[in-house]
């Protein structure tokens, strides 16, 4: 099965991509999907997941937005590659050697965030150009941001270089 659209298509133009490798926490996740229909993202979920998409959580974070999104369940990280042919990948993670704000954001590029617990794998990290990986600034000391809140600061970033296209 590789590719399985989860929630109806949005009717807006999308401007970038969210992709979500190996996700653990069903709320986060929600919280996402509520960002995504409203900042003209598309959804990747890479699995496997650490909940079920029909879980309660995930539905309550995410409100009444689930049919203003794009949410598609890639049943691997290769599947989902398949699927992304000739967008720019994007890896968001603590392990970056660039700041989020240094990169000039492209339509359609691929912002890819790993899970709440482990972050992105090296054999991921390791396929993706240096300066293709981006950190948030954090004080020192501090491991990570909350997942969601780490998806709110870069995507929205990449959408206020583009003038917030499509918003209001």
């Amino acid at each position: 099965m590789g590719i399985v659209l989860v929630f109806h298509l949005s009717q807006q133009a999308l401007m970038f991509h969210i992709a979500l490798y190996e996700p653990r926490i069903a709320p986060n996740t929600g919280n996402i999907i509520r960002l995504t229909a409203n900042n003209t993202c598309a959804l990747h979920l890479i699995e496997p997941l650490g909940f079920n998409l029909d879980e309660k959580k995930l539905r309550r974070a995410g409100l009444d937005y689930h049919d203003l999104s794009n949410v598609t369940r890639h049943t691997n990280y290769e599947l989902f590659l398949r699927a992304m042919p000739g967008r720019r990948i994007l890896a968001c993670t603590t392990k970056g050697s660039r700041l989020y704000n240094e990169v000039e954001y492209q339509q359609n590029d691929v912002l890819l965030f790993g899970s709440e617990t482990h972050g992105l794998p090296d054999k991921v990290l390791l396929n993706i150009n240096a300066d293709r990986r981006l950190r948030i600034p954090m004080q020192r000391g501090s491991r990570s941001l909350n997942l969601s809140n780490a998806v709110a600061i870069i995507s929205y970033e990449a959408w206020r270089q583009h003038g917030f296209s499509n918003g209001q």
